[in-house]
């Protein structure tokens, strides 16, 4: 790739230290979430209680049905070995950063829906290393954004360079000519320079003097920001947010993680050389591909589908909410649903698969009223409410 403003760097610096994504829930109870239950709906015990979030609580590795083993040999189900992979990412991305499973799931079942994802969090908790991590366990190409005031349109997607010896205009490609974009405090730039990756994101292409440059498969961006300091910040639009697939708050890490990243680094651990730190590609884009075929054909009975809608349509009727989810929020959701019934090892979607899913795929697609963040009503809470007031299909 061609050199960039200074703003641009194609090899991340490490964050400080690794740490722990379980996103703090509205109440304690939600801090003891399970992962979603394999079992048919119907052989659940009526007073259950059903797993919720998929961030609150690390979800145990993807494990496939009874009757599916995991996949041993390349002779094996193409389905099978691309979800063996995928698992086996996490243990790669283990290697490097400490206690990141839940985000790390989020981060798969983007690239399993060709979404993008919202990362929230303070400095320091490895958002970048992760990132970095994930893209080589997966043999993807990756790029990062430094994303200041300063930084122009261009300087994302490219410009046109004139070239004196054809006396020509020519396209010098931007770094979001790769297949995954760290976008580093997005919230950093103006709305002029956060606007130039609204047609990325949308229609993977950028257009340049009229004319449209495909982006490469898969394209997926992973923007950050820092959810405490809004001195000389951007808040991104409502339209801007509803083109994150998902939202994932990543907090400072718990003790015994935090114990972990120092024992590390005590014993040598560079953040900056994965290569040493043993991390190593386990799964490709012909993997990706094959897991995103396989998700598509998820089934989803009509129950499942109307309990989406119900969700997503009472949300508009919350009186703390000036802003609803919107359809594009219920498809959504759809997808990510998908892709952790099939990551758990199922060609079903159950309702506990879209309660895992429903917080970090909504959180960014409604908006409090400010008496209702006067009075310190959280979007989370109010998720939580409407998941426990609208009727689950049986």
């Amino acid at each position: 790739m061609n050199e960039h403003s200074g703003t641009v760097d194609e090899e991340a610096p490490a964050a400080p230290a690794p740490t722990s994504v379980n996103g703090p829930g509205p109440t304690a109870a939600d801090a003891t979430t399970p992962a979603p239950d394999d079992r048919e709906p119907d052989d659940r015990e009526p007073d259950e209680p059903a797993p919720q979030a998929l961030e609150l609580e690390e979800p145990a590795p993807p494990e496939t049905a009874p009757d599916q083993p995991r996949a041993q040999a390349p002779d094996d189900d193409p389905t099978e070995v691309a979800r063996a992979a995928l698992a086996a990412v996490r243990v790669e991305v283990g290697r490097a950063v400490v206690g990141q499973d839940a985000a790390v799931t989020g981060l798969v079942i983007a690239l399993l829906c060709r979404g993008h994802v919202l990362v929230e969090g303070v400095p320091g908790v490895a958002k970048t290393l992760l990132v970095r991590a994930l893209a080589t366990s997966l043999r993807l190409d990756f790029a990062r954004v430094q994303f200041t005031p300063d930084l122009m349109p261009g300087d994302v997607t490219g410009s046109l360079v004139y070239d004196t010896r054809t006396a020509e205009f020519s396209f010098r490609q931007g770094p979001v000519f790769t297949q995954l974009l760290l976008a580093d405090e997005i919230n950093r730039t103006p709305p002029k320079t956060q606007a130039s990756l609204l047609e990325a994101m949308e229609e993977r292409q950028v257009t340049v003097d009229g004319r449209p440059h495909p982006l490469p498969e898969p394209f997926v961006v992973v923007a950050t920001q820092n959810p405490v300091e809004y001195e000389g910040t951007y808040p991104l639009p409502e339209a801007q947010l509803d083109r994150f697939l998902l939202k994932l708050r990543m907090p400072v890490p718990a003790r015994d993680d935090e114990l972990e990243v120092l024992g590390r680094h005590a014993a040598g651990f560079d953040p900056r050389d994965l290569a040493a730190a043993g991390v190593r590609a386990v799964a490709g884009p012909a993997e990706l591909a094959a897991a995103t075929d396989a998700v598509r054909r998820v089934a989803l009975s009509p129950a499942v589908l109307g309990y989406i809608v119900d969700l997503v349509r009472a949300t508009r009727a919350v009186p703390s909410l000036a802003l609803g989810v919107s359809p594009r929020g219920a498809t959504a959701l759809l997808a990510t649903s998908r892709a952790w019934a099939w990551l758990s090892g199922r060609d079903y979607v159950t309702p506990d698969d879209v309660k895992a899913l429903a917080r970090p795929t909504l959180r960014h697609r409604v908006q409090l009223r400010p008496e209702s963040e006067l009075e310190g009503v959280t979007v989370d809470a109010v998720l939580e409410t409407v998941l426990a007031t609208v009727p689950v299909p049986r």
